[in-house]
């Protein structure tokens, strides 16, 4: 098994999610990404936010399983599992 697939995986799927963080504040707010952060954790609805950031990693997800990289994409789930765990702290 190469573990640097797994890990390349997992990079890609954090990256995919703050990406998606960042696309959701930029198109469907009226806030800046920084400031957005801070108003969604003070309303309380930064779990959600990091939800819809997840979102892409689907696509991802979906595009390496037609590249045949499975390792990598059992990365991105692997950083999807770390993120919803993550979720129920904040």
């Amino acid at each position: 098994m190469n573990k640097i697939d797994l890990v390349i995986g997992l990079i890609i799927g954090f990256l995919a999610s703050l990406v998606g963080c960042f696309i959701f504040i930029t198109f469907f707010t009226d806030y800046h990404f920084i400031n957005g952060i801070r108003i969604m954790k003070l309303q309380g609805s930064l779990g959600k936010l990091i939800t819809l950031g997840c979102i892409l990693d689907l696509v991802v997800f979906a595009l390496l399983l037609k590249l045949n990289k499975e390792l990598m994409a059992r990365g991105v789930i692997l950083a999807v599992i770390a993120i919803a765990i993550l979720t129920l702290f904040i």
